[in-house]
């Protein structure tokens, strides 16, 4: 009889369905802020709440900041750390205008699906880089595959906010 361990299947399975959803995120994300107008996204999603403005410069630099979370280089676009992720909506500060953000989001996506099929699949179940080894060693889920999935999460997330401006 085979224990658990010799049944399981090999992890390039799992890494194509992560990263597939991950793809399929992107796109539905995508598909959304190509439907909108730039003076849509000014708006906020509900009274009080974020901007379509905001929250795409926020997915961006969340995303962004994968790259060197799994060690695959630095930040594209590190000046959006401060207004979107350090700072809330409507703090004073200054974004980058709506067309380079969305063309920020493009090269951030596509510079990350690059390396992500470059990745082998046993390197997906490598440590990120904000674990230590120690606890590493005692929670291995906290690996560079974990990230992209919590990262698929967020953006699913924030893409259910982003649909109450569709109609509004």
């Amino acid at each position: 009889m085979k224990s658990k361990e010799q049944s399981l299947p090999e992890p390039t399975l799992f890494v194509r369905t992560v990263l597939k959803a991950w793809e399929t995120q992107v796109n539905r994300m995508n598909d959304f802020f190509d439907s909108m107008s730039d003076d849509q996204l000014m708006r906020e999603v509900a009274p009080g709440r974020n901007r379509g403005l905001y929250l795409l410069g926020h997915l961006t630099a969340v995303n962004d900041g994968i790259m060197p979370l799994l060690g695959l280089g630095e930040k594209l676009y590190p000046d959006l750390e401060k207004p979107f992720i350090s700072t809330p909506d409507k703090s004073g500060l200054e974004f980058p205008p709506l067309k380079e953000l969305r063309e920020y989001w493009t090269n951030v996506n596509e510079e990350l699906m690059e390396h992500f099929i470059r990745l082998e699949p046993a390197e997906w179940l490598d440590k990120h880089a904000v674990v230590s080894a120690e606890d590493f060693a005692k929670e291995p889920h906290r690996n560079r595959l974990a990230v992209v999935i919590t990262r698929t999460t967020h953006m699913h997330y924030h893409l259910g906010q982003l649909i109450l401006m569709k109609d509004r």
